[in-house]
C-alpha cells in the first residue's frame, strides 16, 4: 500500500501521473490532501493511521509536507517537488535540504510517476511480483527508445 499525499488539490496532476503507474503495477493506494500548514492535524492522523509502507509527499513552494510526514514515521517518504514560483527549485530545495535524522527522498520537479516507480522498488525488496513488473517495465522501456532509434536513424538516410 503507497499512500500519496498532496498539499493541495492544484497538485493533482502530479498526483495522477503517480496514481497512473501504480494502476498499471496494480499496487493498491489511496491518494489525499492535507497541508503541512492549514491542517497539520490531518496530516498527523493520515500518517498516523495509514497501512501504507511507503508515502509519496506532493508539494510545491516551502514543500513542508514531505519533511512533516518524515516527521511523524520511520517509513520511507518520497518527495515530489512541485513546479510554482521559482520554477520549482524553491520546493526542490526545500525538499533536499532535511535535518539529520529525518530523511526524505526526493525525486524531480513534477516527476510524479518517478516516485510512484521509486515507492515500488522499495517493495519490490519483499514482493517478487512487483520486482518482476518492474523488470518488465524497464523492458518496455528500453524497446521503446529502440524503435525511436531506428525511426529516427531512417529518417535521415
Amino acid at each position: 500500500m503507497i499512500c500519496i499525499i498532496m498539499g493541495s488539490e492544484s497538485d493533482l496532476k502530479i498526483a495522477e501521473k503517480a496514481v497512473n503507474v501504480l494502476k498499471e503495477f496494480g499496487v493498491e493506494f489511496e491518494v489525499r490532501v492535507a497541508s503541512a500548514h492549514r491542517t497539520p492535524e490531518l496530516v498527523e492522523e493520515i500518517v498516523k493511521n495509514s497501512n501504507a509502507k511507503v508515502f509519496i509527499a506532493i508539494a510545491g513552494l516551502a514543500a513542508h509536507l514531505p519533511g512533516v510526514i518524515a516527521s511523524l514515521t520511520t517509513k520511507p517518504v518520497i518527495a515530489v517537488p512541485v513546479e510554482s514560483k521559482l520554477d520549482g527549485m524553491d520546493a526542490l530545495l526545500s525538499v533536499v535540504q532535511m535535518p539529520p535524522g529525518i530523511p526524505v527522498a526526493a525525486v524531480g520537479i513534477d516527476r510524479g510517476e518517478n516516485a510512484a516507480i521509486l515507492a515500488l522498488e522499495i517493495l519490490a525488496l519483499q514482493d517478487e511480483k512487483i520486482a518482476e513488473k518492474l523488470v518488465e517495465y524497464r523492458k518496455k522501456q528500453k524497446e521503446k527508445v529502440m524503435k525511436s532509434d531506428e525511426k529516427v536513424k531512417n529518417m535521415f538516410k
